[in-house]
């Protein structure tokens, strides 16, 4: 799809291209206000708490783009792009669309409900790792690198299910995260459940679709406005999988509803373990590959930035205030910035 996106847009003329972006963006947002709408609705219906909403049903949806592309990745013979995604889309969405959202609205917070789900958050990021050193010699980490396998890939989408089954289990089970995880005078969708249901498959479809249609057509245009292909990578294609997570986490904290936000930015760490990094290597008889550079900066600049964060949720009280918001974008900037050195 997007080799078809890409071709397509190359003969289309400049007005019609930014025909095309403005559309996107229009349906990119409006789709984002649906599924936050949805997401609240189910959460009250339910009677489970928006963060745990946010980091299961929606957090499956807006981590499909890093799947497709992760997967396809695999099969296609480029495994470092399908672990590279992954890892990538964690810093992103932990340093620069967590901090954007506190920003917006700082969110108020259960501290018992948000540090369960950020403990698992932090030990999938070390699962991650764990999994890809080369246990049978671990010196070689240095000079050869490691491997995800194909087993291991079956085991953590094992993981992704009970994961799921537990995060609202738990969150049912106790009336104290029931009561600080709802708002009773939160308006939501009367329909029957299986139209709520489906407003919000087809608004997570909306986003992921919009989102595709987007980068490729900014890109684009982008080229013919002569801006250099370095701006371009750093900005564009960066996060252009994290697109669906940033909308929504924007929408989610202007609608007042930063919670669902918090709980969409951990759930999409916890899947881009589980289920990106799980899918991509199970679909792959050799696994995943994770080349030497993983271990001398990717991987430590993932669990630095997840670490960082699980200290400002444990040194927060009730609200996440913005100046944390401005540090995990700050965070975010170093690492990325690190990262060019890095290459360099």
């Amino acid at each position: 799809m997007d080799a078809f996106l890409t071709a397509t847009f190359q003969t289309l003329p400049l007005p019609v291209l930014l025909l095309v972006i403005i559309g996107s963006i229009l349906v990119l947002g409006k789709a984002a206000d649906v599924l936050v709408d949805e997401a609240v609705s189910l959460s009250t219906r339910w009677g489970v708490p928006k963060m745990i909403i946010g980091a299961t049903i929606v957090s499956l949806g807006t981590t499909l783009p890093e799947v497709s592309v992760s997967v396809l990745s695999a099969l296609e013979g480029n495994p470092g792009i399908a672990l590279g995604n992954a890892v990538g889309s964690i810093i992103c969405d932990t340093g620069l669309i967590l901090g954007i959202a506190i920003l917006i609205s700082p969110p108020d917070i259960d501290k018992r409900l948000v540090n369960r789900q950020g403990w698992i958050q932090v030990l999938s990021g070390f699962l991650l790792v764990f999994a890809a050193l080369p246990w049978s010699n671990l010196t070689s980490v240095f000079s050869t690198g490691g491997r995800i396998d194909q087993g291991t890939g079956f085991v953590f989408l094992l993981l992704l299910a009970v994961y799921i089954y537990l995060s609202i289990r738990w969150s049912r089970s106790k009336p104290g995260e029931l009561e600080a995880g709802i708002d009773d005078t939160t308006e939501y969708d009367s329909a029957p459940f299986w139209i709520v249901f489906l407003k919000l498959v087809a608004a997570i479809t909306f986003v992921i679709l919009s989102s595709k249609v987007l980068i490729p057509s900014v890109q684009e245009t982008a080229v013919r406005l002569s801006i250099p292909d370095s701006i371009i990578g750093a900005t564009l294609v960066a996060f252009g999988t994290s697109l669906p997570e940033l909308v929504t986490a924007i929408q989610a904290s202007r609608r007042g509803h930063s919670e669902l936000a918090v709980g969409n930015i951990i759930g999409a760490d916890i899947l881009n373990v589980l289920f990106v990094s799980g899918a991509a290597a199970a679909v792959t008889k050799n696994g995943l590959e994770a080349p030497v550079s993983f271990f001398t900066f990717y991987f430590p600049s993932m669990l630095i930035v997840l670490i960082l964060f699980r200290l400002g949720i444990v040194l927060s009280k009730d609200k996440i205030k913005r100046p944390f918001g401005v540090f995990l974008l700050f965070i975010y900037i170093l690492a990325t910035a690190a990262g060019f050195v890095f290459k360099g």
